[in-house]
């Protein structure tokens, strides 16, 4: 299974068993844009930004190929996508025992296609992952599990963001998307914003005081 490459950012904060952060960035785009802002987040996280294992032609990475002439059922392939989960999951034990990150403890922040990702790596494997950021992103129903065992998932807690006119992802997949999530009794915050595909100030700004809420800097 190929490795895949990250930026890493350690916490300013000497301590042992640091809460991880992953990022996965969007479609088209690399481990350096998420990465950009590492450093506002949480001085306690340890985070690792990392690259799509898809090479695209006209630059950039992907986590998976994209039909744009699709509908929502197949706008992604759910095979490629799955590939990539597997490389995510392998990356986080990496991280675990070269960091002493406790597994547990880990929050998934994703854009786009990575948010799409972060859904699906987060309630298919719940034990795994503790916080989740889906940033402009959706819920790749192709990817998620058959069931959903409650109790194993009442610990997850998602923060969801989308722009009310977002070019790439229409919101009304979002809004299904956080329908979905009030379906199954999952904690979410979900939140729109006048922009397009993309991170505004605002929405920036609501999720560093989501972050702050759930670990306090010391």
């Amino acid at each position: 299974m190929k490795n895949l490459h990250y930026n890493i950012l350690k916490p300013k904060s000497e301590a042992a068993n640091p809460p991880l952060l992953l990022m996965l960035h969007g479609y088209g785009s690399d481990e350096n844009d998420l990465f950009s802002f590492a450093d506002l987040l949480n001085d306690r996280f340890l985070v690792i930004s990392a690259r799509a294992p898809r090479n695209l032609s006209w630059g950039g990475y992907a986590w998976y190929d994209i039909d744009f002439t699709s509908n929502q059922s197949r706008f992604g392939n759910p095979e490629q996508a799955e590939e990539s989960m597997e490389m995510i999951l392998q990356l986080i034990l990496e991280i675990q025992e070269k960091y002493q990150t406790v597994i547990s403890n880990t929050v998934l922040l994703g854009f786009s296609q990575g948010a799409i990702l972060s859904y699906g790596l987060s309630l298919n494997h719940p034990e795994k992952f503790k916080n989740i950021l889906a940033l402009s992103g959706y819920i790749f129903n192709d990817i998620m599990p058959k069931t959903i065992n409650s109790s194993e998932v009442a610990h997850l807690d998602f923060f969801q963001s989308h722009g009310t006119i977002d070019e790439v992802i229409p919101i009304d997949w979002a809004r299904k998307s956080s329908e979905w999530l009030k379906s199954h009794g999952l904690k979410h915050q979900y939140t729109e914003y006048p922009m397009g595909h993309g991170i505004n100030q605002d929405c920036f700004n609501d999720m560093i005081k989501w972050i702050a809420a759930r670990y306090p800097i010391l």
